[in-house]
């Protein structure tokens, strides 16, 4: 199934920054889902990460009549018994300052900071209702001792990843694309669209 041109299905600015990074140099137009007016958001209340990009995709496919990626991604912090996983983005809080700031206090409440963490991702792609691919990035790591770094986006200040000895918002947009969930899961897309769009 040829095709040039996919709908990233965010409307997240610095996400499709770093998915067109991470697709660049295939001959392929992104088009980021604000571009579409009056289509209905897509329902994110599914248990997994898998389960959410594939409704996200396919509601996304059959609204626009083109072929999208939708990811899911988040946090899973062991010491909060896997929150706020699926919910990540959706975490009360204003903004990630204070989504962050409430995980500690919660991680505080708990006895302390010191626990295992990993960002998950999963991706789908779809066209006209069906899924063309999957995929699932996962990198470990723990929680910082505190928010450390201004860059990144999201939780990566809290995300401290102990190969580079810093967080994901203290390391270059490069050096976070090369081991991230994210990154992963973008590089299976990216293999597989090389076979199907060149």
């Amino acid at each position: 199934m040829p095709f040039s041109r996919i709908v990233v299905a965010t409307t997240n600015a610095d996400k499709l920054k770093e998915i067109e990074k991470l697709l660049a140099d295939l001959p392929l137009e992104l088009v980021s889902l604000s571009t579409f007016r009056d289509v209905p958001p897509a329902l994110e209340g599914e248990e997994t990460f898998e389960a959410n990009a594939r409704q996200k995709a396919t509601h996304y496919a059959a609204a626009t009549g083109e072929v999208v990626v939708a990811e899911d991604s988040g946090l899973e912090i062991d010491r909060l018994d896997g929150a706020p996983g699926v919910r990540s983005a959706r975490q009360p809080g204003r903004d990630y300052a204070e989504r962050i700031a409430t995980l500690y206090a919660d991680l505080d409440a708990r006895g302390g900071r010191d626990s295992a963490a990993r960002f998950v991702c999963a991706l789908a792609l779809a066209s006209s209702g069906a899924v063309l691919f999957e995929a699932r990035g996962v990198v470990e790591g723990v929680v910082a001792p505190e928010p450390q770094g201004i860059g990144g986006f999201g939780y990566d200040p809290m995300f401290y990843y102990p190969p580079y000895g810093r967080t994901f918002a203290q390391v270059s947009p490069e050096e976070k694309a090369t081991v991230s969930h994210r990154g992963q899961a973008f590089r299976q897309l990216r293999v597989w669209l090389d076979a199907h769009v060149r």
